[in-house]
């Protein structure tokens, strides 16, 4: 089973950045399509970035142009930078597979962005 470590979160202001990172116990990680989902507190869980095994994107309306996500394939990780942040993107960031079965959920990480 793949793992997932997402890390990098944190406690910042309005307009400050933050970059994420997930790292995958394995290198089957670099085949699947990946993608960065956020859960609010009360909200489900949705969707914000996804990247391709060749590294083609798409992101949420809500992050667009504010949002890019990388990977890098020899080291199974996967990123993502997050500019310009708002009170509105406070969530638990995580990353995952956006094929079926997924792997199994990492714990998250927290991002609080303060007005």
């Amino acid at each position: 089973q793949v793992q997932l470590v997402e890390s990098g979160g944190g406690l910042v202001q309005a307009g400050e950045s933050l970059r994420l990172s997930c790292v995958a116990s394995e290198s089957r990680f670099r085949f699947n399509i990946m993608g960065w989902y956020r859960q609010a507190p009360g909200k489900q869980r949705e969707l914000v970035a996804s990247i391709t095994s060749g590294s083609f994107t798409n992101y949420a309306d809500s992050v667009k142009g504010r949002f890019s996500i990388s990977r890098d394939n020899a080291k199974n990780t996967m990123y993502l930078q997050m500019n310009s942040l708002k009170p509105e993107d406070t969530a638990v960031y995580y990353c995952n597979t956006l094929s079926t079965p997924r792997f199994p959920w990492g714990q998250g990480t927290q991002v609080t962005v303060s007005s």
